[in-house]
């Protein structure tokens, strides 16, 4: 079996858990969409995404349960049977396993905590290997540019060594940052992959980082191997995207973002780009409904 083939399968079952979340996954249903047998659809899931299709499922319901623990003041009984749990033991048990914390003790204290991330397996192959298929309907070649006051603030970063984008920094650090920082409620904004300027760089580190920036009073535990740096009060172009209509074309609507920022001179309305005062922030696709997002540090021209 080709790679293409064995992607496009798993891609397949990543769809169908992401559609039946709520539910419980029957195999025979699950390898009934790859097209292949129960044995290899369940190797070749766990050979693309590293965990099996049961565990996706649970990682995702479990991190939806975590969003509304935190976002809300449901009660964790409540949240155990709407995450298709049979038991509120059970759910304590699952919780704890998968963010080191028990439910309840999440709901008070909220602490930054390792949210699953679903990428579509077919576009992360797209855009480590430098193709563009084709999107079912075309991504409108369109931009937003919002100016955005930002206060004087902490951003909680890990840093990398060698990485140059966002695969080699995946492989040396991994890619479970996204889901900590953005476990985080009093972030500004989602998670990001951060060029740093060179006035932020740490010696012996890269300029590619990972992070999120919280108010400058955060003082809620830092994960593990982050550092901390304060930025000061300054202006962050937003540049925001079209939306578009399959979840898998976010590679897409990244590049198409990135060919639209290039050609965007802010000085015809008064502003130029200000890199030493923040990093450059990519936040990747967005969602289908908001579109890719990326920010730029800026300042007044005088």
């Amino acid at each position: 079996m080709e790679l293409s083939e064995r992607v496009a399968a798993v891609q397949r079952m990543q769809d169908y858990i992401v559609a039946h979340m709520d539910e419980e996954i029957v195999l025979d249903k699950l390898s009934g969409v790859a097209g292949y047998s129960k044995y290899h659809a369940l190797r070749i899931f766990k050979e693309q995404t590293h965990r099996t299709p049961f565990e996706y499922h649970r990682a995702l319901r479990l991190t939806k349960a975590a969003e509304v623990l935190r976002d809300s003041d449901s009660k964790v009984v409540d949240v155990a049977m709407e995450a298709v749990f049979d038991s509120h033991d059970g759910f304590t048990r699952a919780f704890s396993r998968q963010f080191g914390i028990t439910p309840q003790k999440y709901h008070t204290e909220t602490p930054p905590v390792r949210y699953f991330t679903h990428h579509p397996i077919s576009a992360y192959y797209a855009l480590k290997e430098g193709t563009k298929p084709m999107p079912k309907e075309p991504i409108k070649r369109t931009m937003t540019v919002t100016v955005v006051e930002r206060p004087a603030r902490k951003l909680i970063l890990v840093r990398s060594v060698n990485a140059t984008e966002y695969f080699s920094f995946c492989e040396e650090l991994g890619c479970d940052w996204e889901g900590i920082f953005n476990s985080i409620p009093e972030k500004f904004d989602t998670s990001a992959l951060l060029t740093l300027p060179q006035n932020l760089i740490k010696p012996g580190t890269g300029n590619i980082a990972s992070g999120v920036e919280v108010p400058i009073d955060y003082s809620k535990p830092i994960p593990a191997g982050c550092d901390v740096i304060e930025l000061p009060l300054c202006t962050m172009l937003y540049f925001q995207g079209a939306p578009y209509e399959d979840e898998n074309d976010f590679g897409e609507a990244i590049g198409l973002l990135w060919e639209l920022m290039d050609a965007y001179n802010p000085k015809p309305y008064g502003f130029e780009y200000a890199p030493e005062l923040a990093p450059y922030f990519n936040f990747g696709g967005g969602g289908v409904e908001t579109g890719a997002k990326m920010a730029m540090p800026a300042k007044k021209r005088l």
